[in-house]
């Protein structure tokens, strides 16, 4: 009994250092600083993949995004181009918040998403009807964003279904002149 007591928590605290290492914290201090309204202004290309749980490449898009704020509410329209010949568009309304975090909402979207930026990271988490097939699944996503140096971002999605990691997104993104 005694090492049943032991090995729980042993578990629970790894479960707590790998939530602790996921927290947007973590970047507070680092650069180039990622600013929600400033990189989603204007227009930015994109280049992104999906990979199953087993790591392969099932689908690869193009998108074209536009931003535009007015005050603390932004529009962000992203049209997508799958190499499949699918295309695809969603249109994000973004609000800054007063306590600095971001909420956000699209057609596709279950309730709001919810994000913030520390440094050079960008957060969001959200629900998403998305369809495969004949079925649509609530999916939830985790999203990472990291700002580097050029107008680049890098965007690394998680998406989770009953807290399993079903599939994973990757988007590499530039803002255009």
């Amino acid at each position: 009994m005694q090492i049943f007591k032991i090995m729980a928590t042993i578990g629970a605290l790894i479960m707590l250092s790998s939530c602790a290492a996921n927290n947007i914290d973590y970047y507070k201090d680092t650069t180039p600083r990622a600013d929600i309204k400033e990189y989603f202004n204007g227009p930015i290309k994109a280049w992104g993949i999906v990979q199953d749980w087993r790591g392969r490449v099932v689908r690869r898009f193009d998108i074209d995004l536009v931003g535009e704020w007015n005050g603390d509410v932004g529009t962000l329209t992203e049209h997508f181009d799958y190499y499949d010949g699918e295309k695809q568009q969603r249109v994000w309304t973004i609000k800054k918040l007063p306590d600095g975090t971001f909420e956000g909402t699209a057609a596709d979207i279950i309730d709001k998403a919810t994000g913030k930026a520390e440094g050079s990271a960008v957060r969001w988490n959200y629900v998403m009807d998305l369809p495969v097939k004949d079925t649509t699944y609530h999916i939830r996503f985790d999203d990472w964003m990291w700002l580097m140096n050029d107008g680049v971002l890098i965007n690394r999605s998680y998406l989770k279904k009953f807290g399993i990691t079903v599939s994973e997104l990757t988007i590499f993104m530039q803002k255009q002149q």
